[in-house]
């Protein structure tokens, strides 16, 4: 009886009778490397398109994989931290490197300022930030909110946020909240100079001192909290009597109520979400007048206040503006719409209620027309996107497929260009998604080093990422040009065989490659190499390995439990000068055709075509991988297609 055709094979027969072999094509790898939970399910169309294991490699958004660039070596970092992207104009953009109390700015990878902060390294994890022109709005719930402005191109200021002021009717144009039942009223002692305010309940702390109140006439400043009922201040303009004052209010953010925990620009007004107080309350400024937080009579310009109401308390971690404004919280997604955005046209709607992660700010990021977050059990990535049938925005789990590779992100930004979402996980590993979701591409690899990844931003179209290796930080970007991490380039008229400069990798085993030809692993001792021969360009880095094992073959149960033999395999390759294949023989180094094998005393020619290799030997147990791919060797490469003709046991 013929056997029963696996679906994605194809089984070959002769004169009508079944030889038992099957041939297997895999032309793309658009579903990245998936969890072992999925290696059952071969009846799923992204299982053919997956792969068991992807290291150290990227999915092209056409299908196919390719070794990941190596990291160029850019500075030492002061410490752990978070990297931020700044873009003046599309030809003056900065990354910065906020650590321990100092911010470090970078343009075209060279340092160009360095300036004292107040967020300790911990307090990065909870830096929330948003850009208007030159000026860059810093918040923290810690800590008083800040702005960065470039002054110039090497001058740049961080000071706090200055709220409008009005000097004649003696208000500061800052949010206001009241924290305390309608009921309770201030009684003024006197009606000029300094005065006592005496409440009609325990309200003060002597927190509030420097806070600052509003009265019906002028805002004052509580210089003395004599107890829980009564305070000083000083009044800039006369009250007109001393009968008990029912409208007043309190300053909304202060070292006692906290600060804002994120910041975002909407429709030209800058909106601050939640504080250690009141963590589920929104403020928008006046249009155009960023720093002007003036209700006013509720006019079409004037600033708004409201508060996202549920069953539960929505703490606000997160802000994202694109199409529309969304108000991640601990407990949902929340859609803020108004067309204009005004204090009668604003409505806020809870969308979904997954949850934003609830111990780091983590920014979303915009990928085509959704938001991309992650999720509050930090073991997901969702995105957000409007879908027609349901009238609604759901939020998609993007990792539901490599949920083992979700470990606790940290970070995380997204490179247009190659459209590639890097997620720093706290493992130190990369997360890197390929995300094409008109060609069905949704593919994850894991990224690693000689160390561990500590944060990652795009900048100008570079991907700079935050390392940790041994105790010392270094800000690296990928390069490329360049097949090895923490690398320098070095370049001479004259050949020499000594190159220094290289303290950054002092005792480490370093590869070599010299006038294009890798040399293999040298040593590095007191920051300098010494080569066998002269060259006069050289790379000189942390060597990194790649890895490629496929799934199991796809097919409808008949397949498992029975022996498997590999008979040959088929690689397309492109512009790879080497590729080391184990089919059961252990790594072989594979000859490569109108190139042969591998020679280390002349550069390398890249090859684009067929290679096959035959395997050797019985596969019994069936989820090990019919072939693998693990190569250090510092170049190119690139795999489109695998081939597998395979024989079945009868």
């Amino acid at each position: 009886m013929p056997r029963k055709k696996p679906p994605g094979v194809l089984i070959l027969a002769v004169g009508g009778v079944d030889m038992g072999r099957l041939r297997v094509l895999k032309n793309n790898f658009t579903a990245g490397e998936v969890s072992s939970d999925l290696y059952s399910r071969s009846d799923l169309a992204s299982y053919s398109n997956a792969a068991k294991k992807l290291r150290n490699v990227l999915v092209q958004p056409t299908g196919g994989i390719t070794r990941r660039p190596g990291l160029r070596h850019i500075s030492s970092a002061p410490g752990n931290g978070r990297l931020i992207s700044f873009a003046f104009n599309a030809e003056q953009t900065y990354l910065l490197v906020v650590s321990h109390q100092q911010i470090t700015i970078l343009h075209n990878d060279t340092i160009i300022a360095t300036l004292s902060t107040p967020w300790t390294a911990e307090q990065t994890k909870r830096l929330s930030w948003a850009q208007s022109a030159d000026t860059l709005f810093l918040c923290h719930p810690e800590v008083p909110p800040k702005t960065l402005t470039r002054m110039g191109p090497q001058t740049w200021a961080l000071a706090d946020i200055t709220f409008v002021a009005n000097t004649t009717l003696k208000r500061r144009y800052h949010p206001f909240f009241r924290f305390v039942p309608d009921t309770a009223t201030l009684t003024p002692s006197g009606t000029s100079g300094t005065i006592t305010l005496t409440a009609s309940a325990a309200i003060f702390d002597p927190g509030h001192a420097g806070v600052q109140f509003r009265l019906p006439n002028q805002d004052v400043t509580i210089t003395e909290v004599i107890s829980t009922t009564a305070v000083k201040v000083a009044l800039a303009l006369s009250l007109p009597n001393t009968s008990a004052i029912t409208d007043w209010s309190e300053q909304a953010f202060s070292s006692y109520r906290g600060w804002p925990c994120s910041v975002v620009f909407a429709q030209d007004r800058l909106v601050f979400g939640g504080s250690k107080s009141i963590p589920n309350r929104i403020w928008m400024s006046r249009t155009s007048d960023l720093l002007n937080f003036d209700l006013g009579i509720g006019e079409d310009d004037d600033a708004i206040e409201f508060g996202l109401l549920s069953e539960q308390v929505d703490a606000i971690r997160t802000m994202h503006s694109g199409l529309t404004l969304f108000v991640l919280t601990t407990g949902g997604e929340w859609q803020i719409t108004g067309e204009p955005l005004t204090p009668a046209t604003v409505q806020a709607s809870r969308q979904t209620t997954v949850g934003s992660y609830p111990d780091r700010m983590i920014p979303p990021r915009a990928i085509e027309g959704a938001t991309v977050f992650v999720a509050r059990s930090g073991r997901q990535i969702r995105e957000l996107l409007y879908t027609d049938a349901a009238a609604a925005y759901q939020a998609r789990d993007l990792s539901v497929l490599a949920a083992h590779l979700m470990v606790d992100p940290v970070d995380m930004d997204y490179a247009d260009k190659s459209r590639v979402l890097y997620v720093v996980m706290r493992d130190g590993s990369i997360g890197a998604l390929t995300l094409y979701r008109s060609e069905n591409v949704t593919a994850w690899t894991k990224l690693d080093t000689d160390g561990a990844f500590q944060s990652v931003a795009v900048v100008g179209g570079n991907v700079y990422v935050l390392v940790k290796r041994l105790d010392d930080f270094r800000v690296e970007k990928f390069d490329h040009t360049l097949n090895s991490d923490g690398a320098l380039l070095g370049e001479t008229d004259q050949a020499q065989s000594v190159w220094g400069g290289l303290t950054h990798l002092n005792d480490k085993w370093v590869t070599i490659i010299a006038d294009g030809r890798p040399l293999g692993l040298y040593k590095v001792k007191g920051g300098v190499i010494s080569l066998a021969a002269a060259a006069t360009r050289i790379e000189v880095g942390l060597p990194f390995a790649h890895s490629i094992e496929p799934l199991p073959p796809a097919d409808n149960g008949e397949l498992q439990g029975e022996p498997i033999r590999l008979i040959r395999a088929t690689f397309r390759i492109k512009d790879t000068p080497a590729l080391m294949v184990d089919a059961g023989r252990g790594p072989q180094l594979v000859p490569l055709q109108n190139i042969g094998t591998l020679n280390f005393d002349k550069p390398p020619m890249a090859f684009t075509g067929d290679v096959t290799v035959r395997a050797l030997g019985w596969h019994r147990a069936a989820l090990d991988p019919l072939w693998r791919i693990t190569q250090t060797n510092p170049c190119s490469f690139t795999l489109l297609s695998v081939n597998c003709e395979l024989k079945v046991n009868d």
